[in-house]
């Protein structure tokens, strides 16, 4: 949804790169460009007018003109604006004191709310709740029914008294509602209520009457992300006729232009509290507005990647995997496919690669990833025999064409296949025995080269000599200083690091095997070239 924004924030900063200092010019282009990528993202306009004073003027302050890297100066600033505009800090839900905790979805008709019931349903399931749906939409057709089939998706039970398409009081169905939870040891409730094609005083009122009948912890307002300034326009229509604690966008995986999610919270005074991503009920998740920001800033959202990765993998898997990995044996075409299996759990691989930092610039390639690539390759290696996963080397001409038969592609997708492999395995036995440059070998992968890395630690340590001359050495040492408080200085004012496993430092939780944690081969080049 933000791709266009990103882009043209993107080459807006790269414009500034280079320069040793800003001129009052420079401040000024720079805000016009900003300006019109926000305009042109359908931001509102007094979002817009606001955002921009405040870059200009901390732009001009001395944040900038003593930095060291004025450019990487400017990008702070956008981002931590940004991050004010999304909100800040990340808006958790308030659980009652007294069970059970009642959220309230309140939005126009195709908005989403339906479905972002059941996803709200199967999160807190997760995070160890035991929700209960409730069908209080009863004016839509087969709205009841809808939310039954969402709920045994999500594996969650439905409060359905009435049948629904015109039949049955709303209000009283949430009222008991709350009782039935209460009696059967739900500790949230989220009620699903009706909504119109327009704002219209039936709708609010009747909102307006479940509010008072439940009073409910949290109002959510559903919005559709892809409806634009109108949404802003809805957004302040409910706050006025029914009021609400938080926002939940839908449809963010949309090609809108993403203006609405900028403009809503600024203009309403209230955060944004989900965000739904996808069609599946697992595409959902709490809306991190730092983390968005980075997003639009082509800096990547290496954190979500990683909680991603948490929840979806089973931890006796991942230890597996790592023992395999950190093993004496060769890594097999099994350990391989079972690499892959994890990793497609995750989602696209091209999602995947979105949250890396710096993908914006390859956005083209990423797009023409097909996961049917990674299915061609499955299906390669499941025609193997247990015994040439294991030992590829004897896979000679007649049985690779009876795996290209057998898996339905060509001999020459096995021989690339085949070939790759060997190349990761070489460059693995290299990681494992410290034949990689710069690296003396991998702590519990078999020693290394310990000789060779302690002679190329001596010769590293002859680069800084100590003069004979006292007064010399006392001046070389004095400049040694100067430049590692310099260095510190600078790196205080650098942008986040990345996390352990993907460059950063230690004591973060690290990307598991297969994502690119720190022992693993680069096997990203196993891709099949496209049938004709």
């Amino acid at each position: 949804m933000f791709e266009t924004l990103s882009d043209r924030l993107t080459s807006v900063f790269s414009s500034l790169r280079g320069k040793g200092r800003l001129s009052e010019e420079d401040i000024n282009a720079t805000a016009r460009e900003i300006r019109l990528a926000l305009l042109e993202a359908d931001v509102a306009l007094p979002v817009v007018r606001e955002f921009i004073a405040r870059i200009k003027e901390r732009a001009r302050g001395e944040e900038v003109s003593k930095a060291l890297n004025p450019a990487q100066q400017v990008i702070k600033i956008v981002n931590e604006e940004l991050v004010e505009i999304l909100g800040g800090e990340t808006r958790q839900i308030r659980f009652a004191k007294n069970p059970p905790t009642v959220i309230m979805l309140a939005g126009l008709q195709g908005a989403g709310k339906t479905t972002l019931a059941g996803k709200l349903a199967k999160w807190l399931a997760g995070e160890r709740n035991t929700p209960l749906l409730v069908a209080a939409d009863l004016q839509r057709p087969n709205a009841v029914t809808q939310l039954q089939v969402v709920g045994e998706r999500a594996g969650t039970p439905v409060f359905a008294p009435e049948p629904g398409n015109g039949v049955g009081d709303p209000v009283q169905v949430a009222r008991d509602s709350v009782e039935h939870a209460r009696r059967n040891n739900h500790n949230v409730v989220i009620i699903d209520t009706a909504g119109r094609l327009g704002v219209d005083s039936e709708m609010m009122q009747q909102a307006a009457d479940i509010r008072d009948a439940v009073t409910p912890d949290e109002i959510l307002f559903v919005v559709d992300a892809m409806i634009g300034q109108d949404a802003v326009n809805t957004a302040q229509a409910f706050l006025d006729g029914v009021g609400y604690d938080a926002v939940a966008l839908t449809k963010l995986d949309g090609d809108a232009r993403g203006g609405a999610a900028l403009s809503i919270r600024h203009i309403t005074g209230r955060p944004i509290m989900f965000a739904s991503t996808g069609e599946k009920l697992e595409d959902f998740d709490l809306f991190h507005p730092d983390r968005m920001a980075s997003r639009i800033l082509d800096m990547g959202d290496v954190l979500t990647l990683i909680e991603q990765a948490q929840r979806t993998f089973d931890e006796a898997e991942v230890e597996k995997m790592a023992s395999t990995i950190a093993s004496d044996e060769d890594f097999t075409l099994d350990d391989f496919l079972q690499q892959m299996s994890m990793v497609r759990k995750l989602g696209p691989i091209g999602n995947l690669l979105g949250m890396m930092p710096g993908m914006g610039q390859m956005r083209d390639q990423i797009d023409s990833i097909d996961d049917k690539d990674l299915d061609r390759i499955q299906a390669i290696i499941q025609s193997m025999t247990p015994a040439e996963r294991a030992n590829p080397k004897m896979i000679n001409g007649s049985r690779r064409l009876r795996i290209a038969n057998g898996s339905g592609t060509q001999v020459s997708d096995v021989n690339g296949l085949v070939t790759r492999f060997f190349e990761a395995q070489k460059m693995m036995r290299k990681m494992k025995n410290g034949g990689m440059p710069g690296m003396p070998g991998m702590p519990g992968m078999g020693g290394g080269n310990r000789k060779k890395a302690k002679a190329q630690g001596k010769k590293a340590k002859k680069g800084k000599q100590r003069s004979g001359n006292p007064m010399k050495a006392r001046q070389q040492e004095a400049e040694r200083a100067a430049q590692r408080q310099r260095r510190q200085e600078e790196g205080g004012q650098t942008m986040p690091q990345l996390p352990p496993g993907l460059g950063g430092g230690a004591g973060q939780p690290t990307l598991p095997p297969g994502l690119g944690g720190p022992n693993m081969p680069d096997l990203s080049n196993f891709k099949l070239p496209k049938k004709k």
